[in-house]
């Protein structure tokens, strides 16, 4: 399997000459449009659902859920926690563009797991202002899949919440096991 951490093979992937990475991607992206081909589609997901999961690397959500490009909204952020901006991208998914389920995914491995709230404090004596947002790290990941399951079953702005479902991905398996609500 190849990914895309793989040392490039040859100069068509090379950053060559002081290249930067977001180079790489603006000629990755200038072959893929040179080939697109518009697929047609409304931003209403076919399948309304929404997944909401961590931001790290290693998920290739698409392929670990067998979706095609259209089934589903992705919002994805550190952790895959439930916090207001996840809230707010779930209520505009809901309200205006359909969706009425919601897929949690954490995962085995995070990197939330291994700081603190500390990291605000940190960030306030190294830049001298706090940050607005919490950390929102977590020793247990699946009481914070619960944590998250519940903002998504009590948040007042949904109008869907009876098909809310969490889930741990596992990083060395992609075996999801889902986490009990209770």
């Amino acid at each position: 399997m190849t990914t895309s951490a793989a040392v490039p093979t040859g100069s068509e992937g090379a950053i060559t000459n002081g290249g930067t990475v977001t180079d790489r991607l603006v000629a990755a992206n200038q072959r893929y449009a040179a080939e697109f081909a518009d697929p047609g589609m409304d931003a209403r997901p076919v399948l309304k659902v929404a997944v909401v999961a961590c931001m790290d690397a290693r998920l290739d959500l698409h392929a670990a859920l067998g979706l095609q490009l259209g089934d589903c909204h992705t919002i994805r952020n550190a952790g895959g926690v439930v916090t207001d901006d996840v809230i707010r991208s779930l209520t505009i998914s809901q309200r205006a563009l359909g969706t009425r389920s919601v897929v949690l995914i954490h995962h085995t491995g995070c990197g939330m797991e291994s700081i603190t709230e500390d990291f605000r404090h940190d960030l306030e004596m190294e830049v001298g202002q706090r940050p607005l947002w919490a950390v929102e790290a977590f020793k247990d990941v699946d009481q914070d899949v619960r944590q998250s399951m519940q903002r998504v079953r009590t948040s007042p702005f949904l109008l869907h919440t009876d098909d809310v479902r969490g889930f741990v991905f596992d990083v060395r398996t992609g075996a999801l096991r889902e986490v009990d609500p209770a």
